[in-house]
């Protein structure tokens, strides 16, 4: 589902005592990050934020937002999670956002009548994100997000097209031991 606005990382703390924020960014790159001029402080885009500066500090973002520029204006902001628009994110074709995937239907890409439920969660494990799918009655698997097995994903329909390996959504053969 296409998100009018989207999460990009959560003010963690302050860095010095000029009102500067320390981001814990939940994008690819910090590059990213710092492409935005304007962020909110609220989901639904209330209390826009002009962007001053931002730039990476090891594992996280340092950000200046005008008209906080002191510790104490800094520090009520602690807590909060910083989002942006959807439109000022653009993507390249075939790309999307993980907030855009939850929810999507999974269905079979050779027998699109064949669901086998629905994106409820994706984990990160460094070599490739992990799909938490749960089908209607409950039962949850787990699908890895490659290439061969995600064969298309239109978070604008809210649907993903998967090819997946045997043994995924099967229950597993009983072993016997002769």
């Amino acid at each position: 589902m296409l998100l009018e606005y989207l999460e990009l990382g959560k003010i963690v703390s302050t860095h010095g005592v000029r009102g500067e924020l320390r981001v814990q960014h939940w994008c690819d790159s910090p590059d990213f990050f710092k492409s935005f001029k304007t962020v909110y402080l609220g989901k639904k885009g209330s209390e826009p934020m002009k962007v001053l500066g931002a730039r990476p500090h090891g594992n996280i973002m340092l950000l200046t937002l005008e008209g906080i520029d002191d510790l104490d204006k800094a520090n009520t902001l602690r807590g909060k999670t910083i989002y942006v628009k959807r439109a000022d994110a653009p993507l390249e074709e075939g790309r999307y956002f993980i907030a855009e995937l939850i929810g999507c239907k999974v269905l079979d890409a050779d027998d699109e009548s064949h669901e086998y439920g629905v994106v409820k969660d994706v984990l990160n494990t460094g070599a490739s994100d992990i799909w938490q799918i749960k089908d209607a009655a409950g039962k949850e698997y787990l699908l890895p997000s490659v290439p061969d097995i995600v064969i298309k994903v239109d978070v604008e329909h809210d649907v993903a097209y998967v090819r997946p390996i045997k043994g995924i959504f099967d229950e597993g053969e009983e072993i016997r031991e002769d």
